[in-house]
């Protein structure tokens, strides 16, 4: 083990950086505006677009490349901006499939999360044969070992079995060349500091390290000073979405079945003004725009089933207003901004939290004003709720009036 890495976690306090609490100072401006022209190895690429990804956020286009090359990365950017994808694509580009030993290692400070990371790795590596592992707590250690003795390419996990895992041997640490640190801020303000610290000196001295955070406190900057080599520091600014603006409501729909009724007693309401409904699967969009037909409502649809010459033509129909309700899945909640919208129903909750942001930060965008309307079943109730939480927001009954509000 190499002796650059410091024994113990700093003390407490002065940082002796010249930075206010909250700022980064970004010294990378370079942009990468297209998937494209990221030299992305053919079947990443593939795996980008099928995910859904149409254009690069605005993190996906300052850090993907930087990490890509192998410098130390900082990112400051808020949720729901397409950090996960950020630091996946970014890692994918950089295994080599052919070795079969873990060459990244991902933590994250919840299992939920390190789980969802690792459905994105696996969703976006989809055409290059990944083996990714979700290392986290309250799973059978007899399992988890069995399965690092694999050695899957990227490991994704929470600290404190992570750090066990290499303790015990199971996780071979020899051939990481890239850590990352995801909710960087989080990470190092509940308790996990010294855990982290334990990892990183269980680490070759020259692994590349990439650190995402919401926020940039002290002690952040602290551990960039201490563990980064020249690190890369890219801020993006909190305005690229927004929820504000945006009045959120729900409709408890007990049961999936009584879905279709509710969304055709809204619908005088509903095309009053140009209107996106997300379905969570293409099959759903489907069989909503039969449905609709046969009770001739007037929709069209959209997913990524179809090619992208048919998919043109009906996104120009519905900016030019020619069709007004548009029924689509979340590819179209990312990368595609349709001015005069300003009402959006989730007629199924997004599967994760950060799309719920994509989706509904469509409708209101740049300071206009906006409506989203989540249908919500008696099994939603529990993401409504994280939903909220997320993002310090709150979503209240639909009033009878929401007609004068659109």
């Amino acid at each position: 083990m190499a002796d650059t890495k410091p024994a113990a976690p700093p003390a407490e306090g002065g940082s002796g950086l010249d930075l206010d609490e909250n700022t980064i100072e970004t010294n990378w401006t370079q942009v990468t505006d297209h998937f494209d022209n990221m030299e992305l190895k053919p079947d990443l690429l593939r795996g980008v677009y099928a995910y859904g990804f149409e254009r690069p956020s605005a993190i996906q286009q300052r850090a993907i490349m930087p990490i890509i090359t192998g410098r130390d990365v900082i990112a400051q950017a808020q949720s729901g901006t397409g950090k996960t994808a950020t630091f996946s694509i970014a890692i994918l580009q950089r295994i080599d499939t052919t070795v079969k030993k873990t060459q990244a290692l991902i933590i994250a400070p919840t299992r939920e999360l390190a789980q969802q990371i690792q459905k994105v790795v696996i969703a976006l590596g989809d055409y290059l044969n990944i083996d990714c592992h979700a290392c986290v707590g309250g799973t059978a250690v007899r399992e988890d070992i069995a399965k690092l003795n694999e050695g899957p390419h990227v490991v994704v996990g929470t600290p404190g079995r992570v750090f066990d895992m290499i303790n015990r041997g199971a996780l071979k640490s020899d051939s990481v060349k890239m850590f990352c640190l995801d909710e960087a801020d989080e990470m190092l303000s509940t308790g996990f500091k010294d855990s982290i610290y334990d990892i990183f000196q269980l680490l070759p001295a020259e692994t590349q390290v990439v650190l995402l955070s919401a926020t940039m406190p002290p002690d952040v900057l602290e551990v960039t000073k201490k563990f980064m080599r020249d690190p890369i520091r890219i801020l993006v600014k909190k305005d690229e979405l927004t929820l504000e603006g945006i009045r959120q409501f729900y409709i408890a729909v007990e049961k999936e079945d009584w879905k279709l009724d509710t969304l055709c007693d809204l619908y005088e309401t509903v095309t009053i003004t140009q209107a996106v409904i997300f379905c969570s699967t293409r099959r759903k969009v489907d069989w909503l725009t039969t449905k609709l037909h046969e009770r001739e409502f007037t929709v069209s649809a959209m997913h990524g089933d179809m090619d992208q010459a048919q998919r043109e033509v009906i996104m120009k129909e519905f900016r030019s207003g020619s069709s007004r309700v548009l029924i689509a899945t979340d590819l179209l909640a990312r990368g595609i901004d349709v001015q005069q919208v300003s009402l959006v129903i989730n007629y199924d909750l997004p599967p994760s939290k950060e799309n719920y942001i994509h989706r509904i930060g469509r409708g209101g965008r740049f300071g206009r004003k906006g409506v989203a309307i989540n249908f919500v079943t008696t099994e939603d109730v529990k993401m409504l709720r994280e939903i909220e939480s997320y993002y310090n927001t709150q979503v209240d009954e639909m009033p009878m009036n929401v007609a004068d509000l659109i």
